[in-house]
């Protein structure tokens, strides 16, 4: 399978929108309201789309621009643009759907990034990235993250974890399309160099 391989920042372009999303949340009454997911989504579809655009706050925006100009710039890089993007928006609709069977409202880009999450842990398992200070192959990332998604399913919070798990979980299935035959036997193999960074960094003696 041959990919599209120039690098157009459809992750940064992305991230712009939200950020632009986010300013028209603050400044103009009412909008969030119109665009966001709730039981309106029955009639009004496109909710299902400018829902994954919108955010509860800084925070929960911040955290969100980071893990999706990070992930999904190497996602696009690895995959093409096109497909990125097919990712990006079909894992987000496919949360929003998830959503909206178990929740009043929803909003925001996280059940899109954890579908661009999962197609990277199919794409490149042995991605190595840092969780909790520590570096690790993105796979094993993605189960510390799906076991605290599924943990918050019972614990009641203001974070949609099921929407989380669908999008990460249809992630994972269109990452087996976008595999590459000799991704298939890769090993795990970890940088030596990130690993000894690392120890020196947290192991050295004080």
């Amino acid at each position: 399978m041959v990919f599209e391989m120039r690098f157009r920042f459809y992750a940064f372009w992305l991230c712009a929108i939200c950020i632009a999303m986010f300013l028209m949340q603050i400044f103009i009454s009412g909008f969030t309201e119109n665009f966001l997911l709730d039981s309106s989504a029955k009639v009004e579809l496109w909710r299902f789309l400018t829902s994954i655009f919108l955010h509860g706050d800084l925070t929960h925006l911040l955290y969100n621009l980071l893990a999706l100009g990070l992930f999904g710039s190497i996602l696009e890089k690895l995959i093409g643009n096109k497909n990125f993007l097919l990712v990006f928006f079909l894992s987000g609709i496919i949360a929003g759907v998830a959503s909206f069977f178990f929740y009043d409202s929803s909003l925001g880009a996280s059940g899109a990034i954890f579908g661009v999450i999962g197609a990277l842990i199919i794409v490149r398992p042995t991605l190595p990235v840092f969780v909790f200070g520590l570096p690790m192959p993105i796979f094993i990332a993605g189960i510390l993250w799906a076991g605290g998604d599924i943990i918050g399913v019972f614990v009641p919070s203001n974070v949609a974890n099921l929407a989380h798990l669908a999008g990460l979980a249809f992630g994972l299935i269109l990452g087996f399309f976008y595999r590459k035959p000799s991704e298939r036997k890769n090993k795990l193999i970890m940088d030596e160099g990130l690993i000894n960074s690392w120890e020196d960094r947290y192991m050295g003696i004080l």
